[in-house]
This record gives C-alpha cells, sequence and structure tokens, in this order.
C-alpha cells in the first residue's frame, strides 16, 4: 500500500486573504504569494494555532495524499482539489484491497481536526463571486469620495462611513465580500505591510444604484496601522485595494429567503449591504429579515440614525446596549432570547438563513443563545446548526 499522510490545505476560494493563519502559526509553515495563503507540508506539524483565529473556516482543510501538494502547486490553486481516490492500481501484489485503502484514508481523514465552524458553503441561491480579481502586486486603485463619522463626537468609539470610486475599472463585487487595503509604509522588520481586510458595507450596484463605488465601516483602533490610515483618508485621496474576497458570507437571491442577521460594531457592514439589495429589489417583501445588533449605547452604534427610518414591517430590528448609564447590560444573546419563539419557528423554516458578524468574543454567547432557545422548542440545536451549514444557510464570520 502506498504510504498515504494527512495534508492541511486552504481553500484558496473561501478565503479572504486576511493572514490571520499565517501571523497565529508558531513555526513559519503558513506563507502566502500574490494570489493564495497555504500551508507547507513539510513544515506545518498538526498544532493548530491557525484554526482559531481563521474567520471563514477556509483553513479547517484536510486531503489524504501519497504525495503532498507543493507550495508552488497550491500557489496555483483556484480552488480546492477534491480528495484523492485511490484505484486498485496502488494496492501492492494483490496484498492490499482498495477497501483498505479507503479504510486508510478515512482513519487519516478522521484525526483531521474538524473544527466548530466546520467547512463554509456558499448559499445555493447565491450569483456566483468573483474572486481575487485584484492581488498584491496588481493592486486597484481607487479614490476616496467620503469619509463621514458614524459615532457621536463623545463617543467611545470613532467608527467611519468610507466610500471609494472606482473609476472606469469594473470591480464586481456582492454583499457581503471583502476587499483589503494596504497601508503605506513598511513594518519592524523592513516588509511592506500586509493589506487588512474590511467588509463592504455597500449593494452590488454601489452605495447610490448603478454607481461603480464602494463604501466601508471602520473603526479606528488605538494602534492600528491601516485603521488608522484609512480612518484619516480625505476625500480625494487615492487607495490601494485587493479583491474581492469572501465565497460563502453571501446574500441569497431567493426571495422567500428569511434572514436572522446578528453583529457587533463594525459587524454590521455586510448587513447594511443585505438590507439596501432587499430594499432596491424586493422593497415590498415584509417580516422575512431580523437584526440583533450590538453596541456600548446608542450613540457608539453606527448607522443608528439610518436604521431607525427603516421601517420594522422590512426589518425587525432589535439594539442591545450593554453601557447605557442606569440601565441594565443588555447583549445580543439577551435580545436573542426575548425573541426565542419567533428565532426558532424560524430556525425550522426551508429558506432560513442565519448570519454572526463581529468580534469574536461574541460568538460563544450567541451559539449558547442558539442552544438554549433550541432546547425550549425541543430541538437538538448541534443537529440543527449542522443541517443549516450544510445547505448553505449558516454563516459565522468573526474577528
Amino acid at each position: 500500500m502506498p504510504e498515504l499522510v494527512k495534508q492541511h490545505v486552504i481553500d484558496p476560494e473561501i478565503c479572504i486573504r486576511c493572514y490571520t493563519c499565517e501571523e497565529a502559526c508558531p513555526i513559519d509553515a503558513i506563507t502566502h504569494n500574490d494570489d493564495n495563503v497555504v500551508v507547507d507540508a513539510s513544515k506545518c506539524d498538526f498544532c493548530m494555532s491557525c484554526i482559531a483565529p481563521c474567520p471563514t473556516g477556509s483553513i479547517d482543510n484536510w486531503r489524504v495524499v501519497a504525495t503532498p501538494y507543493t507550495i508552488e502547486e497550491q500557489f496555483e490553486w483556484l480552488d480546492l482539489p477534491e480528495q484523492e481516490e485511490f484505484s486498485d492500481q496502488d494496492a501492492e501484489n494483490g496484498d492490499t484491497t482498495i477497501e483498505a485503502l479507503d479504510e486508510a484514508v478515512a482513519a487519516l481523514l478522521a484525526e483531521a481536526h474538524q473544527g466548530a465552524g466546520g467547512r463554509s458553503k456558499a448559499p445555493a441561491s447565491a450569483s456566483k463571486p468573483t474572486v481575487n480579481l485584484f492581488n498584491l502586486s496588481n493592486p486597484l486603485e481607487a479614490t476616496v469620495q467620503g469619509n463621514f463619522r458614524l459615532t457621536a463626537k463623545d463617543a467611545d468609539s470613532d467608527v467611519r462611513h468610507i466610500i471609494l470610486d472606482l473609476g472606469a475599472e469594473p470591480f464586481p463585487v456582492l454583499e457581503g465580500q471583502s476587499i483589503g487595503i494596504t497601508p503605506p509604509g513598511t513594518d519592524a522588520d523592513g516588509k511592506p505591510y500586509l493589506p487588512r481586510l474590511y467588509s463592504i458595507s455597500s449593494p452590488r450596484d454601489g452605495e447610490r444604484p448603478n454607481t461603480n463605488n464602494l463604501s466601508l465601516t471602520v473603526k479606528r483602533e488605538e494602534k492600528g496601522i491601516c485603521s488608522n490610515y484609512v480612518c484619516d483618508l480625505a476625500k480625494g485621496d487615492t487607495v490601494r485595494i485587493t479583491g474581492p474576497f469572501g465565497a460563502t458570507f453571501l446574500l441569497p437571491n431567493d426571495p422567500q429567503a428569511k434572514m436572522i442577521m446578528i453583529c457587533t460594531g463594525t459587524g454590521s457592514a455586510p448587513f447594511r449591504g443585505f438590507t439596501m439589495r432587499r430594499a432596491r429589489t424586493l422593497p415590498d417583501i415584509n417580516g422575512s429579515m431580523m437584526l440583533f445588533f450590538g453596541a456600548r449605547a446608542p450613540e457608539s452604534l453606527p448607522y443608528f440614525g439610518p436604521l431607525a427610518k427603516v421601517p420594522d414591517a422590512f426589518l425587525d430590528k432589535q439594539f442591545a446596549f450593554s453601557r447605557v448609564h442606569g440601565e441594565t447590560k443588555t447583549y445580543v444573546q439577551d435580545k436573542m432570547r426575548s425573541a426565542g419563539q419567533q428565532i426558532a419557528e424560524l430556525l425550522t423554516h426551508p429558506s432560513t438563513y442565519v448570519y454572526v458578524c463581529g468580534l469574536k468574543a461574541m460568538e460563544e454567547g450567541v451559539e449558547q443563545a442558539f442552544e438554549d432557545i433550541a432546547r425550549a422548542a425541543n430541538l437538538n440545536w448541534q443537529d440543527l446548526r449542522d443541517t443549516l451549514r450544510a445547505e448553505g444557510r449558516y454563516h459565522v464570520e468573526t474577528y
């Protein structure tokens, strides 16, 4: 029997090129070129340090091979190759059967880490996304059309709405995708900064209908190289962008689709795009979108004013504020439990899609809330979640 090995691989279609896995790897087994992020099989020791930081699950993939894929081969991938099927010719002198080979492959894959997120899958009805059209060596130069502060001046956070004009260059995006922005300068080692990923917060046809631009929702981080660069951009400045990235966190085209959207802070960006797209294309569809949005206070919540103007019949809004003086701390999971019966009914509907986006710290609380809601409705959350995910109806992107 050929000597089979388990190889850690990254799905290039799902990967959003955020490079968190590369930064997390303690032995430099993960590297990248202009197009792809890959794992060096000769270095990887399966320590799993890269699994948790990945926001999409693209890192959580494995193949059993007789000869590991080289870095150069992986750099050329546009999508992940299927698991190789071994034949009777791989059995030596009749001493090993193809059944034994299949069992060996299954055993090795069973040893592979399968993260809680599992492999992401795009909504079955979503349009085919364009991915990695512009890369590190061939970025698109965009022009800043506007930079507007979304949070109050006395709020504890500075969140900006940035509009980028793409000029005459085609840049097809779908709601839920991201772009990379590369700040100027070099790091402490003298290397150019890597791009930082930002979710697009506008619909596919632009901030205004039929305009070739897009918007971002960016929070200024005290020591953030890229966030400060972006938040300080002025109208007329140019910026280098890569992408688009992301092939799973997408808005379904199905007009019957019902959506549960859960976010904190700038995690609202893709949901703004979702809501605007729905408002433009299906303005008369009511009762199909729920939004659970968490922030410290109303003045710290991006888009609070515009959201308040969206009719409740079109978008069921549940705001959770954790730092309002004189009021009990409330988080998105608390609001979810309050709407538990409605959520339970939606979870069993065949056209319901669930999206979670925001800080990684929120993920555990949201997961526990879903489990409590399911239990109260005599449902098994783990089984239900696995079904939703397998059907492309459950998506988590946290950072």
